[in-house]
């Protein structure tokens, strides 16, 4: 039977920040059974607490130097599978997004995380820049807004809607576009 032994340098695998990314994972479940409920005040507040976890997870990996390779290679795939099944269970009427939005959504963390991993298997470095994070930010904040407007469909709720999902689009599209050429220029130089 192998076994894992962390480096001298590296934290346990069982610590908050990791605890904190699985229990992620469990509320991605929660909210989708949500969304396929109809209940949206509970959406809403399910997936604010999952963005909440996200920040304090790399807060806490920072600030108690619990930095994981486990950490950081499972954070960004419990928070695609939390926005991208979000997007993907939001397909239906009414919630002002249609099936090409959420497959340029999809596809760019798709392609961008393929990406990430060949390059930073080749040894490069290939995190998240600025634009990614306005990506993250504008992604989140247009899922707050649609269940908030599915929850009350007020016509300045419809609106702010419809701002953060062209928003999150745009940047979601620009950042697929950035990695891309980042990933273009470290492959030339090779």
């Amino acid at each position: 039977m192998a076994t894992v032994t962390p480096s001298p340098k590296e934290p346990p695998v069982v610590n908050v920040p990791n605890i904190l990314t699985a229990s992620r994972l469990g509320m991605a479940v929660v909210l989708f059974v949500f969304i396929e409920l109809n209940l949206w005040l509970a959406c809403l507040i399910t997936f604010a607490l999952a963005a909440f976890t996200d920040w304090l997870d790399g807060y806490l990996a920072r600030k108690l130097q619990m930095g994981s390779t486990l950490g950081r290679n499972l954070d960004p795939l419990v928070d695609k599978v939390l926005v991208c099944g979000a997007y993907i269970f939001l397909l239906r009427p009414g919630t002002g997004l249609y099936a090409w939005m959420v497959t340029v959504v999809v596809g760019r963390e798709l392609i961008i995380t393929g990406l990430r991993s060949f390059l930073e298997n080749k040894g490069a470095t290939f995190g998240a820049d600025w634009l990614g994070k306005i990506k993250m930010v504008l992604q989140c904040g247009a899922l707050i807004a649609i269940f908030w407007a599915m929850s009350d469909p007020q016509d300045w709720l419809v609106l702010t809607r419809d701002i953060f999902i062209w928003g999150m689009l745009v940047s979601t599209a620009f950042s697929g576009l950035q990695y891309l050429w980042k990933a273009f220029s470290l492959l030339k130089s090779e």
